[in-house]
């Protein structure tokens, strides 16, 4: 048998099974459902859950330059329809936290703009948020972990996106 063939069969020997797939991403799943509302609960400023919605949308605005994006852009982001996403912004600017502002260049374009209460209302939630990260992330990941993590979610992310 050739050096080639050998190297063949023993690739075959340790790819994953179809069941293996599916486990894998069963357990990706379970994890994220199960570590999600430990991460958002009671981590508003008054010690309430956070919708994860919300949530994605303040802390990609607190993390933005400016802290404004584009609406529709926003969306993409969080995965919300254009009509769920101009909902949960309408709840959002109704508590203060965001306002909408026209494009000057491009009147199709309406940006969502932190406003200075919504950036005080996620820099708190953001706190308690990270705490929780490091408890429920970080401590069983570690930081190589972390960074594989990282990694793997970027790669399966850039890939969906081409």
């Amino acid at each position: 048998m050739s050096t080639r063939q050998t190297d063949i069969d023993a690739e075959a020997e340790t790819a994953p099974s179809d069941d293996d797939l599916i486990t894998a991403w069963g357990l990706v799943h379970e994890a994220m459902n199960t570590v999600q509302p430990k991460l958002l609960g009671g981590i508003t400023p008054d010690g309430k859950d956070m919708a994860g919605p919300w949530f994605e949308v303040l802390i990609r605005l607190q993390r933005t330059p400016g802290h404004r994006l584009p609406m529709s852009c926003l969306a993409r982001e969080v995965s919300l329809s254009t009509g769920g996403f101009t909902k949960l912004a309408d709840r959002l600017e109704r508590e203060g936290y965001l306002e909408r502002e026209n494009c000057a260049s491009d009147r199709r374009v309406v940006y969502a703009v932190l406003t200075g209460k919504g950036l005080d209302f996620i820099g708190k939630a953001r706190t308690k948020h990270v705490e929780r990260l490091r408890e429920y992330v970080l401590g069983p990941l570690g930081d190589d972990g972390v960074r594989r993590l990282t990694d793997i979610a970027r790669t399966l992310r850039d890939h969906a996106c081409c």
